[in-house]
């Protein structure tokens, strides 16, 4: 029989409707409760999702009040900690919005109490679930076009969110780039160990902090990461999962985040002379469950209802968020930093 698992929402605005959604829709999960600051906004989360729950403004009363074993926190990034560890504390595990926390401390903090209290914390990083960037990977690793060198990404867009965002100090660092940083960690299968970063905020920028930013990653198995992004940069956009290109010793596969990578190797039999002759290799697409946000949380209900960690549990993401906070300390030192 399949685990129940009954739910308060935590956090109401815009970013919880698809999880308030996908949970709607599952036979074996039920919302208990909402929780937010503003009445209103769970209100109206509520009657747009037709949910006769009661509301809250504080997560440990509905915590107290209701017999839930799972958090959903949509909340924003500054509000994590809180929700999380309070959740975690209760004995309830918690699945949650990236990114982690606004500091390393602070997500660190996070999974030492994940760890002592045995429960679990599982976050979005819905860019992992996707047939193309699983066909990538697969390529990258097949050896078809050998040892790997070297990755690229290149994302530049220009969305108009407002809100919190706008008044960060670091806006495409810490709120955006940690979907990219986690997407190189799992199309290489490495790990990083230094950065170099420089921030910048260039003309037009409606970000009071750094919304562009120039990255080098050094990985756990040699391979070098370079991260080239912007999100004020109007017009000729990249995807959301950004332009990619890995080279091999033996070729190169690009991946524009949209369609199925591209990929050519050295053709043996027509190899010699002054350049190379290329072949096109094939790309197989073997994923088979949804897409993005969807795909995410069967995976992480999934490992719930088969007791282990899900794989974008805490303790594999904090390795992306060392990323991001390093590249940020980075930025403020102009020094590279050990990761």
């Amino acid at each position: 029989m399949a685990q129940q698992h009954k739910i308060i929402v935590a956090g109401c605005g815009g970013m919880s409707q698809a999880w308030i959604a996908d949970a709607v829709a599952r036979d074996n999960a039920e919302i208990v409760a909402l929780v937010d600051l503003f009445e209103n906004t769970a209100k109206a989360a509520a009657e747009r999702h037709r949910l006769d729950v009661p509301i809250f403004a504080d997560l440990g009363d509905a915590l107290a009040a209701t017999d839930a074993n799972l958090v959903f926190d949509v909340t924003i990034p500054a509000s994590h900690k809180q929700i999380v560890t309070t959740a975690l504390r209760a004995g309830v595990h918690v699945m949650g919005e990236k990114p982690m926390a606004e500091s390393l401390a602070d997500a660190e903090e996070i999974v030492r109490v994940s760890e002592e209290t045995g429960r679990r914390y599982a976050v979005m990083q819905n860019r992992r679930y996707m047939k193309t960037i699983r066909a990538y990977r697969d390529l990258v690793g097949s050896g078809k076009i050998g040892g790997i060198g070297s990755i690229h990404a290149s994302f530049f867009l220009g969305p108009h969110f407002g809100g919190f965002r706008d008044a960060m100090d670091s806006p495409l660092i810490v709120d955006m780039a940690i979907h990219t940083f986690d997407q190189a960690r799992f199309i290489t299968g490495a790990d990083p160990v230094s950065v170099y970063c420089h921030e910048y905020n260039p003309p037009g920028s409606w970000y009071k902090g750094n919304a562009s930013a120039v990255c080098i990653f050094e990985m756990d198995n040699g391979i070098v990461f370079s991260y080239n992004g912007s999100w004020c940069a109007e017009g000729l956009n990249t995807s959301w999962e950004a332009d990619w290109r890995v080279t091999g010793s033996r070729g190169s596969a690009v991946w524009d985040g949209v369609n199925l990578p591209v990929a050519e190797a050295i053709d043996e039999a027509e190899a010699g002379g002054f350049t190379n002759a290329f072949k096109r290799l094939d790309v197989p697409a073997t994923y088979d469950g949804r897409n993005g946000h969807e795909g995410c949380l069967d995976e992480m209900f999934a490992s719930l209802e088969e007791d282990r960690p899900a794989e974008t549990d805490c303790r594999d993401n904090i390795k992306s968020m060392r990323m991001v906070f390093g590249a940020v300390e980075s930025a403020r030192t102009g020094k590279k930093v050990l990761l």
